[in-house]
């Protein structure tokens, strides 16, 4: 490990046991991996010639942001051979340009410590999932990743601006020009975003910002049945001009696990929903934020307006208005807390699938028959704005957890998302666990041709070894 501590100096380079033991796992602690060292850079330059000196001795090496992937793409294999490069010495806000909104950053910056500093300026990066106290801005990219506000802010791709990155070779892709068109050739930039560190490792971006709504209406909200989402969502977006933020999925099995795993957290309705929907609203406007003579704002009117009304029609059966910030802390800390509500009851499958909106109803009929059929504990949370919904299979109370039948349910969803034309990886990426799914099930063309761009740019298959595609 000379030739690394000559580098990064050997403060940075890891080797004990103890040292390298959080780089190695992920955090949920379904994947433990092994390596030579862990290096901790600092800048561009220093990933730069630690990849270089890597190629020469012919290590592999798996670049690792905040290490909060549930893929597995973010830790090393068990061979043991590579190194780990880690991002989080690299947390530079290299600049904030209020008037352009945007913000240039290192790829070790923690999400929310760059929503923290853009709000200063009355602004806000609006990528927004529950480990964004930990992930970084690396990472994100990596993984093209989502959260509760894809449905009006886009992935973190369409959040980036521009990239800089280091190529297997050692080469600096420098495109941290914040161009909003650029026609020159092939776009590398959006090959970079979601490659999950396979093609090169991302080390600087430039990002968009938004300015910090002045108003927020948030709901959880009771329907009768998840068919009748769409048309709530519609007619919300429809009276308020667009300003639907968010509108997660929360039935109630999985309402009831997060409180079973942390009883602080109040359940939002008296009855628990069938169909749970989390929705927010948000605004830039004045007179969205004006307030009448009873201290009620203009922009809650307007959803609290049309939810009357979708209720006399029958759409809605109940729901629990946020009248403070308090309030509404609450209701996403129960959003939040999903995943870790998850993990606490033991071993189980997630399924990360996207689908065309109308057809969320007819998957989670046909899902719900598969996991009874094989005796498992559906627990589901989803983004219904876009489609995505995150479910996972753990066991049923009770029981003990089978492999085997949750593979066999695994299989049986998977086939299902094919029939119905969705996707198994809508934000979480493929990483380590999803490799021999995508290598069954994407079209052949398009894998042929993912496996041809990998090997232009890292012939031997160093970087990211075992990940995405091989």
């Amino acid at each position: 490990m000379k030739e690394f501590a000559e580098i990064v100096g050997a403060a940075n380079v890891l080797t004990g046991a103890e040292d390298m033991a959080p780089h190695l796992r992920d955090w949920t602690g379904q994947w433990q991996g092994s390596a030579r060292a862990v290096l901790l850079p600092g800048d561009t330059a220093e990933v730069a010639a630690v990849v270089k000196a890597a190629q020469a001795l012919d290590l592999p090496i798996i670049a690792q942001s905040g290490n909060t992937s549930v893929s597995g793409g973010s830790v090393p294999d068990e061979a043991g051979d590579g190194i780990v490069l880690s991002l989080k010495r690299m947390t530079r806000i290299r600049a904030i340009d209020p008037a352009a909104r945007t913000a240039t950053v290192d790829a070790g910056l923690v999400i929310e410590t760059l929503q923290d500093a853009v709000a200063e300026h009355g602004l806000d990066y609006p990528l927004m999932f529950g480990a964004r106290g930990s992930a970084m801005i690396g990472g994100a990219l990596a993984t093209n990743a989502g959260g509760s506000n894809v449905l009006r802010y886009g992935n973190a791709r369409d959040l980036c601006l521009g990239i800089e990155a280091v190529l297997p070779s050692g080469e600096v892709v420098h495109g941290l020009t914040g161009l909003r068109k650029d026609n020159t050739g092939y776009d590398l930039k959006n090959l970079l975003i979601g490659s999950e560190g396979t093609l090169g490792i991302i080390t600087g971006a430039v990002l968009k910002l938004v300015p910090t709504p002045r108003v927020r209406s948030t709901a959880f909200l009771a329907l009768p049945r998840v068919e009748g989402a769409l048309d709530v969502l519609n007619r919300l977006q429809d009276v308020s001009g667009g300003l639907v933020e968010a509108f997660e999925y929360m039935p109630g099995p999985m309402v009831e696990a997060i409180r079973e795993h942390d009883p602080s957290l109040r359940a939002p309705l008296e009855q628990t929903a069938e169909c749970g929907i989390l929705v927010e609203l948000a605004s830039t406007r004045p007179a969205d934020a004006e307030e009448d003579e009873t201290g009620e704002v203009a922009l809650q009117r307007i959803m609290l307006s049309e939810i009357e009304a979708l209720m006399e029609e029958g759409q809605i059966e109940d729901g629990f208005f946020a009248t403070s910030e308090q309030q509404r802390r609450d209701l996403w800390r129960l959003r939040e807390a999903v995943l870790e509500s998850i993990v606490a009851r033991g071993p189980f499958t997630v399924l990360d699938a996207a689908l065309p909106l109308s057809g969320v109803p007819d998957f989670l009929r046909r899902a719900g028959e598969v996991a009874e059929a094989a005796g498992l504990q559906p627990l589901v949370v989803g983004h219904l704005g876009d489609g995505n919904i995150h479910y996972s299979l753990s066991a049923a109370d009770g029981g003990s957890w089978d492999e085997g039948r949750a593979d066999k349910a695994t299989g049986e969803l998977l086939d299902i998302l094919a029939d119905m034309g969705g996707s198994y990886s809508a934000e979480h990426g493929i990483g380590r666990v999803k490799t021999g799914t995508l290598a069954k099930r994407k079209d052949p063309a398009q894998l042929e041709a993912m496996r041809t761009i990998r090997q232009a740019l890292d012939p031997r298959g160093r970087l990211g070894r075992g990940v995405l595609v091989s």
